[in-house]
């Protein structure tokens, strides 16, 4: 059973944070199979003091991660679309960008990749992206197979990404956990 907001009062979801929380991390997992280790990411990045964490899923995610397994509040394009009934209702993407220090998409499947890269936002994730503020770090961990990685589309999209000042975090890191770690708090020391 995948765990959602109750669109009712999102606002005030976001706006209360875990206890001595400082720094807030929306967590994108999209569909590739490296979407099996979301469980135990939030596990970890739990573990680091001052942090709170949410999650935003792709369709395609859900198939790889039991989301009992997952300890914090996961967001749908579901969710999007219950949310909003009329004109003053709070747009989720909208307030989950506001809400985060940090945005992390891991894993970055080919397909999210090139939405990404064009522009595209027809899900959550996607819109969330489209309206980041470029000012707050957004790290990206491609994930996808190997025939994908080399087709030459993919270092186009990839220097994309970059181009608009996000991070790559390699996709062989087996490190995510203390890339992510240091980033934040090198972003909190600026």
């Amino acid at each position: 059973m995948q765990r959602t907001c109750d669109c009712t009062d999102v606002s005030s979801t976001l706006n209360t944070s875990s206890p001595g929380s400082e720094f807030r991390v929306l967590l994108g997992v999209t569909g590739s199979v490296a979407a099996l280790k979301l469980p135990l990411l939030v596990s970890r990045l739990l573990e680091i003091p001052g942090i709170d964490v949410q999650v935003v899923t792709t369709d395609h995610a859900t198939h790889f991660y039991n989301a009992a397994e997952v300890p914090v509040r996961i967001y749908t394009d579901k969710d999007e679309w219950e949310m909003w009934k009329t004109r003053s209702d709070p747009v989720l993407h909208i307030e989950l960008r506001r809400w985060a220090d940090l945005l992390v998409i891991a894993p970055l499947d080919a397909n999210t990749l090139g939405k990404i890269a064009n522009g595209i936002c027809d899900n959550l994730l996607t819109c969330i992206v489209r309206a980041w503020d470029t000012s707050r770090p957004l790290l990206f961990c491609p994930a996808m197979n190997t025939a994908m990685w080399q087709h030459p589309i993919t270092a186009q999209q990839v220097a994309t990404l970059q181009g608009f000042g996000y991070v790559e975090i390699p996709c062989i890191s087996k490190k995510l956990v203390l890339y992510i770690y240091i980033y934040i708090y090198i972003y909190i020391d600026r």
